[in-house]
């Protein structure tokens, strides 16, 4: 590889990135964040990147989530409580199915930026550049708040901030406790609707029963009390990137310092693009959007250069196809990293493949086709032998009514009662919760195939 330099990035081609109009207002703000401390520390990163190729060879499992997009006015102590609350109960009915370790990788303290379909968009006659998450514009409909700022970076590092610290308190502090989790798990299988859960959280009660009775408990074991959890975001805006990037002394390497892990998205993945230029000289994880219109040719380009040396947890695979079309997709890309002999993590993406336009007018994801994709990823890794190491979902810890479905039955009409999200509708905390004992039933299901086969 050639000396990489984090500026690297200006000399490629760029999309998905706004013109700013004040030169000299954006070299200001980017001089101001490149001395503030970053956001993570490399060891961090690192440890990461072992668990994730933990996690790529079956002996762990991702689970990532959260908002499409962070808002600046949605932003208090309450959301990321309640979305690291139902993360925590995702993560250990999983590693209850799944007998390994759950990764658990928050889309938080950093996703404020959202590539978009179209550069513009068309109310009542009047187009206005679209709406690129709060760090770059605002949503409001007006031709003020639709002009980039440089400014709304510095906003976004303080919020940023903000919720890594409390999120570090949360995984240190005695919240995280394995037997409080499974409280509040019990509450949601307690619904008459959730009944056919009953019995594995029941099963997940007997094991922490039996531990107490072991002395194995959460006053005595610091295990029981914490947890790891890192966060990641898009690497979308390039210029916020780079001003948080920092030289590692501890290995002489560039660290993303703006979060965990960063990914490359489905629209700006161009082998010879700004994006993946910036992303190959960072030591951090790296995950990699793969949709329908991912060919072999450019993944093996994508492969030797995201990750030369063929680092077990550096590259993550998150393939997005929409239901029905995983079998038709995601064979085609596994032969394609079994003929490079590439290190991957295959993670599924379920959500962005299935957002349709309620009659209503609202966008949402159905909650069947969600899980059938998901059902279609494990399907196809069981056909091909190889290991689904991971779910990525667009999640909250509210009681959103943004996609249809699940034994809550949000319909249609109810869309309109909740629906706060600034781009993309999530999983609300009943919804996500149901999924993690769906995903739980297939992981289980793996494992015990994979022990007959064993035999």
């Amino acid at each position: 590889m050639t000396e990489w330099q984090k500026t690297d990035w200006r000399k490629k081609p760029r999309v998905q990135m706004p013109d700013y109009t004040d030169q000299a207002e954006l070299n200001a703000v980017e001089a101001q964040l490149s001395h503030y401390p970053p956001l993570v520390f490399a060891g961090e990163a690192r440890k990461l990147k072992t668990q994730l190729g933990a996690a790529a060879r079956g002996e762990a499992f991702l689970l990532q989530g959260g908002d499409c997009a962070e808002a600046f006015d949605q932003f208090s102590a309450n959301a990321i409580r309640d979305t690291f609350k139902v993360m925590l109960q995702m993560a250990m009915v999983l590693t209850y199915g799944a007998k390994v370790p759950v990764v658990k990788v928050g889309r938080m303290a950093g996703q404020f930026a959202k590539p978009r379909s179209a550069p513009t968009e068309v109310v009542d006659g009047v187009e206005l550049p679209s709406y690129r998450g709060d760090i770059i514009n605002e949503l409001d409909f007006t031709p003020e708040a639709r002009i980039p700022d440089p400014r709304k970076m510095l906003q976004a590092y303080t919020q940023a901030a903000a919720t890594l610290n409390l999120l570090r308190a949360f995984s240190t502090g005695g919240y995280a406790d394995v037997h409080q989790v499974h409280q509040w798990t019990l509450g949601f299988t307690e619904s008459e609707k959730a009944e056919k859960y009953r019995e594995m959280a029941g099963r997940i009660s007997d094991t922490l029963d039996f531990m107490t009775a072991a002395g194995i408990t959460s006053s005595g074991n610091h295990a029981l009390q914490t947890v790891d959890f890192y966060t990641s975001h898009e690497a979308l805006l390039l210029e916020y990137e780079e001003a948080l990037t920092r030289l590692d002394s501890t290995s002489g390497k560039w660290l993303a310092g703006s979060g965990h892990m960063v990914w490359i998205g489905d629209r700006t993945r161009q082998p010879d693009g700004a994006h993946v230029e910036f992303a190959r000289g960072v030591l951090n994880p790296i995950g990699l959007k793969c949709g329908p219109s991912m060919t072999a040719e450019d993944l093996k380009v994508l492969l030797a250069k995201l990750n030369p040396e063929n680092e077990a947890g550096r590259l993550t695979l998150i393939a997005r196809f929409g239901a029905g079309q995983v079998a038709e997709h995601l064979p085609r890309l596994i032969d394609t990293v079994r003929s490079e002999g590439a290190n991957v993590l295959w993670v599924c993406d379920p959500m962005h493949g299935n957002t349709i336009k309620s009659a209503s007018g609202f966008k949402t994801r159905p909650f069947d086709l969600v899980l059938r994709e998901v059902q279609e990823f494990f399907a196809v890794h069981r056909d091909q032998g190889t290991i689904p190491g991971g779910v990525h979902f667009e999640m909250t810890g509210q009681d959103v009514t943004e996609c249809t479905g699940g034994v809550r039955a949000v319909t249609e009409e109810n869309l309109s009662d909740r629906y706060h999200t600034a781009c993309d509708p999530r999983l609300n905390a009943s919804q996500s919760l149901e999924l993690a004992f769906l995903v739980a039933e297939e992981l289980s299901a793996m494992r015990d195939a994979r022990a007959v086969a064993t035999g």
